[in-house]
This record gives structure tokens, sequence and C-alpha cells, in this order.
């Protein structure tokens, strides 16, 4: 139940095999992590020094047996070169497949609220539509991965979080802050979010309901023949809910439905690794007063949106040389209705995004330490019936009278290369990403960065690091120009430079961690609105000059009475010269202090209490109906879960926002209060 890992003789799990599997983002980069559990509760850094092929010990609070776990992989990096253990550069967070069996959450979406320094905003309920965030930035800065492939929507990344794997697919989910474009390329403003799933892993359904109409049923089959060299595995889920709002004329307008579909599978031998995955997420909810303005009072919009995403991976294992190639393509339709079933009042919105790509990593190993090196192709290409230019030849939108008669096509090519120096203590990574876009007739532009870490004996780790980083405008910020919002097809690629350090300090029960860093955008892109102009007022995309950030982040873990327990907090401030009368919509609303606490405590046996409590204080403002500024208030949330575990099933009983707090954290939308969920899940 959340068991942190502590360096003490306890509880031993024995690691009976060992990956480094390819699909794994952070696997090119080889940085290793603990192999043990990472809580939900703490979500702390995991370093590579606590890394080995040795049994690693755990605390635990519901057994004295021995238990042997089988991993797939136990690789998470944070740079392009596979690195052997104990030697990482970089802090990355892990959460793993336990952990996430036991959050309070119904969604990777609500999942990541855990993270310190990931900012979760949600259009809806249990992940209806949630925008990611991580240090102050947008959720179009971070880089979202599927098993290693970018999986962004260069249209907007409102949708981005439409996943096509359920929960019981993923084995561990991967968070790095701070901008790397030498190690993910010109998405990673500000951090990277890498989720990846297993072929293997035991069959199981799962069941739940509960407030508002809530229901959601899943499954998941996994084949895995003993000793075989070809594994495979189908997940399948549907969730609907009836909404927690009604518009003024008295519908529901904040309902959701959908489906999704998830097929992966891998062939391994002593030469190769394959790796292959396709998934389908089909869903639509309504938005309420998402995009609404003083202008535009809409209160029942709705979207729907379905997502395609297939990649081929492979790995060779033999050799000095070493070579991973990837090849995929995503697409996303997205149809978006200004008033839900009224197109005569206001015409649908529709767009298809294709995005195709081919990369290739390598790496070899020689007297002065190891390299890595390669390179990406990354095509984007949109049709739309209100984004980007007319189109020489329409396309016709299935399923409707109409054609898609604009459009958009830029493609980008990044080449890579990296050092790593490993000495006894110290390893230092250095590297860069040459990039050059198509759009805009963009330069070859290069984006330096190095990371260290140091250790001086078993208990601390210290690091630092200096990165650079670019993000191309999405296509909504360059051509949105519908109901309130103008948008400029000429901004400028966002760049950021950020310095970071930091250090941990294990021993015991204790674990503390203290990171600062800075960071310094330039050409940031933001919405904004100048508020003395009235009814003329409308959001504007533009650049900011200039938005410097600076924050910190601390956290602590500990087991006292077989109790464990866990506190973390972030601050960051935000300076830029504020023009009077105007209002952000991204750049300077950020979340300035987040406070997460958490205790799962031992009521009797196979029963458990976990509590978490989670408390926010966000800059920034949003224009009421009236047109008025409003702050946003401080909120305290407290989630709260019943479980009874058995070794074959589970059974919960979970409260969200157990106090019925009420909250915006999103403009004009209301959250919701109270919500009551009840569920099940067997182990076939």
């Amino acid at each position: 139940m959340y068991k942190p890992t502590f360096n003490m003789k306890r509880q031993r799990l024995v690691f009976r095999h060992f990956g480094n599997k390819g699909y794994s983002l952070f696997s090119c980069l080889g940085r290793e992590v603990v192999c043990s559990v990472l809580s939900v509760a703490t979500l702390t850094y995991a370093s590579a020094e606590s890394v080995s092929t040795k049994p690693v010990v755990s605390d635990s609070v519901s057994t004295t047996t021995a238990r042997e776990m089988m991993l797939d992989e136990v690789s998470v990096t944070g740079s392009r070169a596979p690195l052997t253990k104990s030697q990482a550069a970089r802090m990355v967070t892990v959460l793993d497949r336990q952990d996430i069996a036991q959050a309070l959450v119904q969604s990777v979406n609500d999942l990541l609220k855990y993270a310190v320094g990931v900012d979760v905003r949600q259009r809806g309920p249990i992940g209806a539509q949630t925008d990611i965030s991580i240090r102050g930035g947008t959720q179009d800065q971070i880089i979202l991965l599927l098993n290693g492939i970018n999986i962004c929507d260069p249209q907007t990344g409102h949708n981005a979080m439409d996943l096509p794997v359920d929960l019981s697919d993923i084995v561990r989910i991967e968070v790095i802050e701070g901008p790397a474009g030498r190690i993910y390329g010109s998405s990673s403003l500000v951090g990277a979010v890498n989720i990846v799933t297993t072929s293997r892993g035991e069959s199981q359904i799962h069941a739940e309901g509960g407030s508002y109409g809530y229901a959601n049923v899943g499954i998941r089959y996994s084949l895995a023949p003993h000793l075989s060299h070809l594994t495979s595995s189908l997940s399948g889920s549907y969730s609907r809910s009836d909404g927690y709002s009604r518009c003024k004329a008295g519908s529901l307008n904040t309902d959701f439905s959908g489906a999704k579909g998830f097929y992966q599978g891998q062939y391994e031998d002593d030469d190769v690794r394959l790796n292959w995955h396709l998934g389908i997420a089909d869903k639509g909810w309504g938005s309420g007063t998402s995009y609404a303005t003083p202008k535009w009072q809409a209160d029942n919009q709705y979207e729907h949106t379905t997502k395609l995403y297939t990649a081929i991976q492979g790995e060779t294992k033999r050799g000095r040389l070493h070579f991973a190639p990837s090849i995929y393509w995503n697409q996303n339709r997205d149809r978006y209705e200004g008033y839900r079933g009224e197109p005569e009042k206001m015409k649908y919105n529709y767009n298809r995004t294709d995005v195709y790509g081919v990369s290739m990593n390598a790496y070899f190993d020689w007297k002065a330490g190891r390299t890595a090196f390669g390179a990406e192709l990354r095509n984007e290409d949109l049709v739309s019936g209100n984004l980007g230019e007319p189109l020489s030849q329409t396309h016709h939108i299935s399923g409707t009278d109409r054609d898609y008669t604009l459009g958009v096509n830029r493609t980008n090519i990044s080449g890579y290369l990296e050092h790593n120096l490993l000495l006894k203590n110290l390893t230092i990574s250095a590297g860069l990403v040459a990039v050059k876009n198509t759009w805009s007739n963009m330069n070859i532009t290069v984006y330096p960065g190095v990371d260290i870490s140091y250790r001086p004996n078993p208990c601390w780790r210290l690091h630092a690091a200096v990165n650079t980083s670019l993000r191309m405008p999405s296509f909504t910020e360059m051509y949105y120009k519908l109901q309130g919002y103008k948008a400029d097809p000429h901004l400028k690629p966002e760049e950021m430079t950020a310095i970071e350090v930091g250090g941990s300090y294990t021993k015991g029960n204790l674990c503390v961690s203290a990171t600062a860093w800075y960071h310094q955008g330039r050409n940031m892109i933001d919405w904004i609105m100048d508020t003395s102009l009235g009814d003329d007022a409308v959001w504007q995309s533009v650049n900011h000059a200039k938005v410097n950030s600076l924050g910190f982040e601390m956290a602590a873990q500990w087991s006292m009475f077989h109790v464990p327990c866990s506190i973390k907090y972030s601050y960051i401030d935000q300076s830029k010269e504020q023009e009077a009368n105007i209002v952000s919509q991204y750049a300077l609303e950020y979340l300035r202090h987040k406070l997460i606490a958490n205790v799962q405590v031992p009521l009797v046996s196979h029963l458990t209490l976990g509590v978490n409590l989670r408390w926010q204080d966000r800059v920034g403002q949003y224009t009421d109906f009236e047109g008025q500024p409003k702050d946003y208030e401080p909120y305290a949330l407290v989630d709260a879960r019943l479980t009874w575990q058995q070794p074959r099933y589970k059974v919960y009983l979970e409260a969200n926002n157990l106090l019925d707090t009420s909250y915006h954290d999103f403009g004009l939308v209301e959250q919701p209060g109270r919500w009551i969920i009840a569920g099940f899940s067997v182990k076939l």
C-alpha cells in the first residue's frame, strides 16, 4: 500500500529478470532507477545509485513473507545514451505499476496531480479534458510520450491526454522536469511525461460506478506463453457520466462518454527486440463554458475526439554499435460544437491531424566514455474547416456534407549528439540537438545542455544542470480566429534556458530531497485580452518578449509504526512586464504554491485507509460574463479511499473532494464537488 523503499533490511524483493526495452523514452539515455516501489504518496526522484541487480529491500505493511516481482524493464533515463547502474546525471520522477493500481484516481490525468511539479487543470470530471503542464508552463510546452513515441497533437495541447491505454496497461509513468531539447527534441520546452506500457502482466477485469451517473468497465487480456519469444496483450474500456452541472437551458453540459482499445506486442531473442502498439481512443464530452468569453457567453459547448496511435520500435542487442530505430503514425480527429447540437447557429469546427515520424538512435563505447547520436524526421499535416491556409484541393469530411478547405503542413528535422563521461562518483552528460523546421523558413538552430551528478557517499546525491530547448507554436495558436479569438500565423518558436541544482539524502526510514531552478523563456506564446477595449476585446495569440520563472521543490517521506507518510511542496514565481488592463490566459497563470500530503493507514488485516491532501494557490485571473476580472482563490482538496485487498481481487470505496469544496481551476469552469465511487478489480 504505497510502500516507500528504504535501504535497510526488511522484506526482500527478488528480481528474476531485467530488461532494457527500447520503447522506454528514458532508456535511450539509460537512466536506471530504483527497481522497488516509488509510491504515489511520494513520487520521489529516482536516483541511479539505488539501482542494482542485487535484491532490493522494501518496507511492507501487509505481509512478512518474501515476494518475487518480474520487471519487464528497470531503465529510466535522463540522457540519450544507456548508462551503467549508479551513474544517473538527471533526476526523474517515477511512478510504478503498484502505485498506479493503488492510487485514488480513475485516469492518468488525475494521477499526475500528485506529482508536485506538475499542474493538472481539468475542463471536465474524471479526466474528460485535461491540460498538463510542468513548472509553470502551459499544456503545449511539454512533450507527452507513449512508450517513448511522441504523441503530442500539433493542433492543440488541450486534447493531448486523450489516451488509448487503460491504467491496467501501464507499467510505470516517468516525469522529467525542465527543458531537455537534446533528449526529446522540439516539444519538451519545460518537461516530459512518458507513459510506459507492457505486453506482459496479468489479465484482469475491473468496474466502478458512483456519483452523477458515473460508470466504468474494462478488461485486459495478456498472452505471454512460457519461454515464448512473442508476447502480446489487448485491453478495452468504456466510461460515462451525466456530469455535475447544467446549462441555463436546463440540459446537461459536463457529461461525457467514451471507449478506448489498446493492442501491444513484443518479440525478443538474443539479437533483437521488437515492440509495436496500436491504440484508439474515442470520446465526447460536454465542455460547458470552457471557451466562453464575455462577448460569447456559450454555456453548452461540446467536443468529440477520435485518436489513433501506431508505432513499431526495434533495438539491436549484439555488437559494439547499438541501434534503436522507430517509425510511427498518429491521427487526431476533432469536432468542436460551439452550440451543442445546433450547427445552424454556429458551424462545427472539424480538424484532422496526421503525424508521421521516423527516428534512429545509436550509441557506442570508447576510451573516453559513451557516445550517443541520432536523428528524427517528423511531419505534421493538418486539414481543417477553420485552421490554416486555403488548400489547393479540398478533402471531404466523412459523415458530413462539408469539406476540409484549409490546412497547413510542416516538417521538423532533428539531429542529436551526446557524450557521457563516467567517473567513480561523478557523471557528466553533455550534448546538443540541431533543429530545422520547414515552417516559416526556420534556420538550423542548436540547443545544448549538460547534466552533472555527484555522489560523495551512499546517503547523499547532488545534481546540477543547464539545459535549453524550443517549442513550435500549435496550429490553433497560429490560426484560430472565431468567436472572440484572433490568432497570429507568424508566431515565433518559444525558447527556454534553465538552470537547476538540488540534492537528496536517504538513510534508514527517511528520504528528503530539494531542488531549486530558474527558467528564462524567450518569445513565450500566450493568449491575452485587453479588457479596456470593452465589447471589442478579444483573445489574441502573441509572443511575450520574455518570461522568467524561479522555483523550488521539497519532498520528504518516512515510515513510522508501519504507516508510510509523505509531504511535498513547490513554489513558483514568474516575472514579466505586465501592461495595464491585460489579462493573460496561460503565461502568467500558474501554481505559486502547491502542497501535497499523504498517509496510508493499515486498519485491520487486508483493509487500508489512504488519505491525500492537496492545497493549491494559483496566480492569475479569469473574466466573468460581465467582463470583470476575478482572481483565482486558493483551495484545499481531500481525497480518501478504503481498500480491501486480496491476492486475486480488491474492492474499494473512494471519495474525491471529500469536503465538497467549491473552486475554479480553469476560467469560468466550475469544478465538481464531492464525488463518491465504489469499484472492484479481479485478476483472471
